[in-house]
C-alpha cells in the first residue's frame, strides 16, 4: 500500500483547505433542517466529490484520493463488521428470550424512581468491566431501552443514560482501545493517563448521576405506568419461556470480553449462542433463527409497545448505519489525503500562544475531526500526532495532551449520528430520525456525561487547573517504540 507518511505534495492553504469542510457542512444543514430529512449519506458523498476536487488541484491523482478513502475504510473495517454483527446479536437474542429476560428482570427489580440513574451506573460498570462501550450499548444498554419504554421513560431521556454510562467505562478502562491509543499516540504511560482523566471524568459523572437521579422519579407510581409494567411483563411471559438459560449468550460474551477475546468472535459466538438457544428453549427453527440473524426478530404479542420492543435486530437493521458510516469514513479519508485536516491544524497552532489555547485547542479539535471525519480514531491519531511536539516546546507534560484528545475524541463520538459511535448508538438502541421528527436526536444533549467532560477540561485549562508540567524524569527517549503507524 501506497506510503502516506511523508507526502511529496505541500500541505494546501488554509482557504482552500476550508473549501470541502465548509460546503459539506453547508449541505448538510441544508438537508437536515431545510428539508427535515435526517439522510445524510448524499451530503457526505458530494463532499467526498469536492475534496477529490480540491486534491486534483494541488496534483493528486484519482487514484491518491481513492487510495486514502480506502485506507481509512480498511482501519475501520472491524467496526463495521462489529456493527453487522451487533445486527445479527439483537435479532437471535430477542429470539432467544436473552433481551426478554433481562427487560423482565428489570421490571421486577429496578424501581422507576431510580431508572436513569440506575441505568447509567449498570453500563458504566459493565463497560469498565469490559471496556467495550459498543457491547454494552448493543446488550445490556439495549435492555434498558426496553425498561425505560415500560416505565414510561422516553427513549431519549435512556438512551442519554446508556450512551453517558458505557462510554464513560470506555473511557477509562485499561482494556479499552480507545483508553490505550491515547496514551500510544502521546506517548504516555497508560495508568498515568487514566489517573490524569479523573479530575474532568468524577464530576462529570456526578454531575450527570444527580440529573438522571433527579429526572428518573418523572413517573413513579403512576397508575398508567404500572399498568403497562403489568402487561409488557404479561406479554414477555406468555411469549417466551425464561429462566437462567436465556442469560447464557450474555454472560459468555461480557466473559469472553473480560478476558480479552476480540469483539467481533466474542459478539459473533453470542450470536450463535443466542440462536442455539432459541431453537433449543424457544421452539426455533434453524431456519428461523437464521432468518431472525438476517431480518430480525419479528412477533405479535397484541400489546403495541411490547411489539415495537420486540420487532427489530438483523443484518438489514444496520444497512442505514453501515452505509453512513462508509460515506463519512471515505470522506475523513479523503481529507486527510489531501492533507487539509493537516492544514487547519497547523494554521490554529500557528497561533497558539499559552497553555490555556493549547489544551483547549486539542479538544476542540479532536471534536471538530469527530464531526467532519467520522472517525473516532482519526479524531484520537491526528490531534495527537500534530499537538505533541507544542506541548513539548511548552514545557507541559503529554498527560494534558492525552486526556484532551480522549475527551474530544472517545466521548463525542457517540454525539456526532454519522460518527461511527453515533450511528452505531443509533442503530443499537433503535434511534430513529423520520418524518421530519428529530425527537431521539435528544440523547446527544441528554448524554451528559459525555459532553460535560470536555467542558470541564476547557474550563480547567482557562483556570490553569490540572495543567501538570512536564518532568525532567518523564521525558523519556520513546525512539525505541515502534512508530504510530507501524503500531496499526
Amino acid at each position: 500500500m501506497k506510503d502516506y507518511s511523508a507526502p511529496a505534495i505541500p500541505v494546501p492553504s488554509l482557504p482552500l483547505a476550508l473549501i470541502p469542510i465548509v460546503l459539506t457542512i453547508a449541505l448538510l444543514g441544508v438537508q437536515i433542517f431545510y428539508y427535515d430529512d435526517f439522510t445524510p449519506h448524499i451530503p457526505l458523498a458530494i463532499g467526498f466529490g469536492i475534496t477529490a476536487v480540491v486534491g486534483w488541484l494541488q496534483g493528486y491523482r484519482w487514484k491518491d484520493i481513492e487510495n486514502g478513502a480506502f485506507r481509512v475504510l480498511h482501519v475501520a473495517m472491524p467496526s463495521i463488521a462489529t456493527l453487522i454483527i451487533v445486527g445479527m446479536l439483537v435479532g437471535t437474542w430477542i429470539a432467544s428470550g436473552t433481551v426478554p429476560m433481562l427487560i423482565y428482570l428489570g421490571l421486577e427489580l429496578i424501581n422507576p424512581s431510580w431508572f436513569l440513574a440506575a441505568a447509567m451506573l449498570m453500563c458504566s460498570m459493565v463497560s469498565l468491566a469490559i471496556g467495550s462501550s459498543w457491547t454494552t450499548v448493543g446488550t445490556v444498554g439495549l435492555a434498558l431501552i426496553g425498561i425505560g419504554d415500560a416505565f414510561g421513560v422516553p427513549i431519549y431521556w435512556t438512551a442519554g443514560a446508556v450512551v453517558s454510562g458505557a462510554f464513560f467505562g470506555d473511557k477509562i478502562s485499561p482494556l479499552s482501545d480507545t483508553t490505550n491509543l491515547s496514551p500510544a499516540v502521546t506517548e504516555t504511560n497508560i495508568f498515568d493517563h487514566i489517573r490524569y482523566m479523573m479530575p474532568t471524568t468524577i464530576p462529570a459523572m456526578l454531575i450527570a448521576l444527580a440529573i438522571y437521579a433527579l429526572a428518573g422519579g418523572a413517573e413513579a407510581g403512576a397508575g398508567d405506568a404500572l399498568v403497562r409494567i403489568d402487561a409488557i411483563k404479561q406479554g414477555l411471559a406468555a411469549s417466551f419461556d425464561m429462566g437462567l438459560w436465556q442469560l447464557l449468550p450474555l454472560v459468555v460474551v461480557i466473559g469472553l470480553a473480560f478476558f480479552k477475546v476480540a469483539p467481533i468472535p466474542a459478539l459473533f459466538t453470542g450470536v450463535m449462542l443466542g440462536g442455539g438457544v432459541a431453537i433449543l428453549s424457544q421452539g426455533a427453527s434453524l431456519h428461523d433463527a437464521l432468518t431472525y440473524a438476517h431480518s430480525g426478530y419479528v412477533i405479535e404479542t397484541g400489546t403495541a409497545t411490547l411489539d415495537s420492543l420486540l420487532n427489530r435486530g438483523g443484518v438489514t437493521s444496520m444497512t442505514w448505519v453501515v452505509t453512513l458510516m462508509m460515506f463519512a469514513l471515505a470522506y475523513g479519508g479523503a481529507l486527510e489525503r489531501t492533507r487539509c485536516l493537516e492544514a487547519i491544524v497547523d494554521a490554529i497552532m500557528k497561533r497558539l500562544k499559552s497553555f490555556r489555547g493549547l489544551q483547549t485547542s486539542a479538544i476542540m479539535t479532536s471534536i471538530a475531526t469527530n464531526v467532519v471525519s467520522g472517525d473516532v480514531y482519526l479524531s484520537i491519531a491526528l490531534p495527537g500526532r500534530m499537538y505533541k511536539p507544542a506541548y513539548d516546546r511548552m514545557g507541559y507534560s503529554r498527560l494534558n495532551l492525552s486526556r484532551a484528545i480522549e475527551e474530544g475524541g472517545t466521548l463525542v463520538s457517540p454525539l456526532v449520528p454519522w460518527n461511527a459511535g453515533g450511528a452505531f448508538v443509533m442503530g443499537a438502541l433503535g434511534l430513529t430520525v423520520a418524518g421530519g421528527d428529530f425527537s431521539q436526536l435528544l440523547y446527544i444533549p441528554l448524554a451528559f456525561a459525555c459532553w460535560l467532560s470536555p467542558m470541564i477540561g476547557i474550563l480547567y485549562a482557562q483556570l490553569g487547573w490540572f495543567s501538570r508540567r512536564a518532568e525532567p524524569e518523564t521525558t523519556t527517549d520513546f525512539s525505541a517504540e515502534p512508530a504510530m503507524e507501524e503500531r496499526e
